[in-house]
């Protein structure tokens, strides 16, 4: 039986921001692929490495996980049934046998003890709805002196792209800053507290590296505004106005993207922190 506990993000996930995912795939993996890279470059991952990768999606992370520990294992998972069925299917097309997934939810899940040697995640560990419970849960899984590895926004103030949705969209209002530490794009934004969060939940040495790099919407304007119309930020700043405001509040949206086109597609600066730390 499935356990949830972050009850509002499965209902997003295993929901209508889910199924968006999953239908847009090959673009939400795309937009993040330039500081993906700079992760694998990093060469955290070993070869003979057992990974639970947390809140793992559609699975391209995972996959990638799986070819370089091509002599251990790969467990991905997430809230989300339909983001799960994707990332099976096209492991299974792509013949990766040294990997698995499961619905769950990582702060309460059962993992088998000391069974991994890394735990890692790509932007799926910021929405925990008690962080300190959940890493003592994933860390419940990484074998003594195991690691830690993860990815996160930083602040608003070093994301460009996240202001630029912001000013957008505001239509007049004074849009809410999430404290730090609260279930947000920015639950491991502070330094200070992720220290805290993960010295109280058994690891140490914690350390943080920036990594700057630009998101990609699309590859021209067209492209971009055809996809950006459709992502749940789009979805939430919205909601709540008006058909008038929300015309004029797209609009804005709109020519803001359009300043991001470059030769190189529609780029949009993005900070985003490598957390890394090692289980007592």
């Amino acid at each position: 039986m499935l356990t949830i506990a972050n009850v509002e993000q499965a209902k997003a996930w295993d929901g209508s921001e889910g199924a968006h995912w999953t239908e847009h795939a090959e673009r939400y993996e795309n937009c993040g692929s330039r500081t993906w890279r700079q992760f694998l470059g990093s060469e955290l991952v070993r070869v003979d490495d057992d990974i639970v990768d947390i809140g793992c999606g559609t699975g391209k992370q995972t996959r990638d996980l799986a070819r370089i520990a091509s002599a251990g294992t790969v467990l991905g998972v997430d809230l989300s049934a339909q983001m799960l069925d994707r990332a099976r299917a096209v492991s299974a097309e792509e013949g990766l046998t040294n990997i698995s997934f499961v619905q769950a939810d990582a702060q309460v899940h059962p993992f088998d003890e000391n069974s991994v040697d890394l735990a890692f995640s790509n932007f799926g560990a910021m929405f925990f709805n008690d962080p300190v419970a959940a890493f003592t849960n994933i860390g419940r899984a990484v074998r003594p002196a195991g690691r830690l590895a993860l990815l996160a926004w930083r602040g608003l103030e070093h994301n460009e792209w996240l202001n630029v949705f912001r000013d957008s969209l505001a239509a007049g209002r004074q849009l809410p800053v999430p404290p730090v530490g609260a279930p947000s794009p920015f639950g491991l934004a502070d330094q200070d507290h992720v220290r805290s969060v993960l010295g109280n939940a058994g690891f140490e040495d914690v350390g943080f590296q920036s990594i700057d790099e630009p998101i990609e919407f699309g590859t021209d304007f067209a492209d971009a505004w055809e996809f950006i119309q459709g992502v749940g930020i789009v979805e939430g700043l919205t909601q709540d106005l008006d058909e008038p405001t929300k015309a004029e509040a797209l609009e804005k949206l709109r020519t803001a993207v359009a300043e991001h086109e470059t030769e190189d597609g529609v780029l949009m600066d993005t900070s985003v922190w490598l957390i890394t730390a090692r289980r007592h």
